[in-house]
């Protein structure tokens, strides 16, 4: 079973994958929050062979595995918490290529756990990206162009519902790309309302998001990461994104 885990991620997107283990390895920093999906991955992660494999062999794996970590972890793959009452907080999240419901497991349980634990259980909603695929042709493509559409379409309407709410947009890897696509859709007033935006691993990363300062933009690109660069490949440095959920959250709490 350990095997077919190695051989899941490692083909992720579909593409050619490398993949290395992690030198230096800092056990405090993995388990700062007692966070076991954490502990997961980078002990598996740390093992891996170096090995390339096809997307559409894997697809169904990914998912399972996902899955899995979710239940050994008691994380969830699937929030929508936009249509309830309002909150001092909502968080707009894209998972990432070929990951379950509409949050996936390796970056937005993380970062919600840190988002409640730095703001309080009753104060944030948590809403994922629904009608997105999340496909490899969707990040070969720049953005599942559903997705990016029905992101645009969720911010506009929690502004509409919940106009003092403090929006966070938010994504992993292809949900980055929703996330930059899903901005530039939005009227000027409504991009400039969101409160920050939180991104991991960007495959756009060098890419301004209009009427959205700067200041409120907090993008992780590892060292080594090459979907940072809108590339093909993908190692431990794109799958480890969970490690930065904390100071992304400590983020949103100073641009807000």
């Amino acid at each position: 079973m350990i095997f077919k885990f190695q051989l899941l991620f490692l083909s992720l997107l579909g593409l050619g994958v490398y993949s290395a283990p992690l030198s230096g390895r800092n056990e405090a920093q993995i388990t700062k929050r007692g966070a076991k999906l954490n502990e997961f991955l980078n002990v598996l992660l740390e093992h891996l062979p170096v090995v390339s494999e096809s997307l559409n062999q894997g697809t169904a794996l990914i998912t399972n595995l996902s899955k899995l970590l979710g239940t050994l972890t008691g994380a969830q793959d699937t929030y929508n918490e936009a249509g309830g009452s309002c909150k001092e907080w909502t968080v707009v999240f894209a998972r990432g290529t070929s990951e379950p419901g509409n949050v996936g497991i390796l970056v937005g349980p993380p970062l919600f756990d840190a988002l409640l634990d730095k703001f309080g259980d009753s104060a944030v909603a948590i809403q994922g990206v629904n009608n997105y695929a999340a496909s490899v042709q969707g990040y070969l493509a720049g953005g599942d162009a559903a997705g990016s559409t029905e992101m645009a379409r969720q911010i506009e309407a929690v502004k509409s519902k919940c106009p003092n709410t403090k929006v966070i947009a938010s994504g992993y890897s292809q949900g980055c790309q929703i996330v930059h696509n899903a901005v530039s859709k939005l009227q000027a007033t409504t991009a400039s309302w969101i409160s920050s935006v939180l991104l991991f691993g960007d495959p756009k990363k060098a890419q301004a998001l209009p009427n959205v300062p700067a200041s409120k933009v907090y993008t992780a690109c590892h060292a080594g990461d090459d979907i940072c660069k809108n590339g093909i490949l993908i190692g431990p440095a794109h799958l480890t994104y969970a490690l930065n959920v904390e100071d992304a959250a400590n983020f949103a709490a100073n641009a807000a």
